[in-house]
Protein backbone atom coordinates (compact mmCIF):
# COMPACT_ATOMS: atom_id res chain seq x y z
CA UNK A 1 0.00 0.00 0.00
CA UNK A 2 0.85 3.36 -0.77
CA UNK A 3 1.51 6.00 1.72
CA UNK A 4 -0.07 9.43 1.46
CA UNK A 5 2.45 12.04 1.41
CA UNK A 6 2.10 15.01 3.07
CA UNK A 7 1.27 18.05 1.51
CA UNK A 8 -0.99 17.03 -1.79
CA UNK A 9 -3.70 18.79 -1.72
CA UNK A 10 -5.19 21.73 -3.49
CA UNK A 11 -2.86 24.46 -3.56
CA UNK A 12 -3.87 27.83 -2.22
CA UNK A 13 -3.72 31.27 -3.35
CA UNK A 14 -1.17 33.51 -1.88
CA UNK A 15 -2.93 36.34 0.22
CA UNK A 16 -3.44 39.63 -1.51
CA UNK A 17 -4.49 42.78 -0.07
CA UNK A 18 -8.49 42.66 0.50
CA UNK A 19 -10.65 44.32 -1.60
CA UNK A 20 -13.23 47.13 -0.83
CA UNK A 21 -16.08 45.78 -0.25
CA UNK A 22 -19.41 46.45 -2.87
CA UNK A 23 -22.18 47.99 -0.95
CA UNK A 24 -25.56 47.68 -2.30
CA UNK A 25 -27.22 50.59 -3.93
CA UNK A 26 -30.56 48.58 -3.64
CA UNK A 27 -30.23 48.05 0.33
CA UNK A 28 -29.49 52.19 1.03
CA UNK A 29 -31.51 53.58 3.88
CA UNK A 30 -33.36 49.66 3.56
CA UNK A 31 -34.54 48.73 7.37
CA UNK A 32 -37.41 46.47 7.16
CA UNK A 33 -37.38 44.51 4.50
CA UNK A 34 -41.54 44.40 3.54
CA UNK A 35 -42.95 40.98 1.82
CA UNK A 36 -45.65 42.54 -0.14
CA UNK A 37 -42.95 45.09 -1.75
CA UNK A 38 -42.66 42.86 -4.85
CA UNK A 39 -40.79 45.71 -6.83
CA UNK A 40 -38.06 45.65 -4.16
CA UNK A 41 -37.66 41.99 -3.69
CA UNK A 42 -37.51 41.47 -8.08
CA UNK A 43 -33.97 43.24 -7.54
CA UNK A 44 -32.63 40.43 -6.01
CA UNK A 45 -34.05 37.52 -8.66
CA UNK A 46 -33.05 36.46 -11.70
CA UNK A 47 -35.27 36.08 -14.86
CA UNK A 48 -35.22 32.57 -13.99
CA UNK A 49 -36.24 33.08 -10.41
CA UNK A 50 -33.05 32.29 -8.31
CA UNK A 51 -32.16 34.68 -5.73
CA UNK A 52 -29.00 36.25 -6.42
CA UNK A 53 -26.30 35.79 -3.98
CA UNK A 54 -24.72 38.47 -1.66
CA UNK A 55 -21.42 38.60 -3.48
CA UNK A 56 -22.81 39.76 -6.13
CA UNK A 57 -25.61 42.25 -4.59
CA UNK A 58 -23.11 43.70 -1.82
CA UNK A 59 -25.58 42.65 0.46
CA UNK A 60 -24.29 41.71 4.40
CA UNK A 61 -25.13 38.30 5.67
CA UNK A 62 -28.03 39.71 8.01
CA UNK A 63 -29.44 41.40 5.21
CA UNK A 64 -29.21 38.42 2.84
CA UNK A 65 -31.39 35.88 5.27
CA UNK A 66 -33.40 38.61 5.25
CA UNK A 67 -33.77 38.95 1.52
CA UNK A 68 -34.10 35.52 1.64
CA UNK A 69 -36.91 34.89 3.49
CA UNK A 70 -38.79 37.44 1.87
CA UNK A 71 -38.50 36.31 -1.85
CA UNK A 72 -39.82 32.83 -0.72
CA UNK A 73 -42.59 34.37 1.63
CA UNK A 74 -43.37 36.07 -1.53
CA UNK A 75 -43.07 33.17 -3.46
CA UNK A 76 -45.30 31.26 -1.46
CA UNK A 77 -48.11 34.24 -1.35
CA UNK A 78 -47.79 34.46 -4.96
CA UNK A 79 -46.64 37.67 -5.65
CA UNK A 80 -42.99 36.40 -7.28
CA UNK A 81 -42.11 33.76 -9.14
Amino acid sequence: MASRQKGRGRKRRPRTESRPRRHSRHLEGVTNIDVNDHEFLSRFVTEHGKIIPARLTGATARQQRRIKLGVRRARNIGLIP
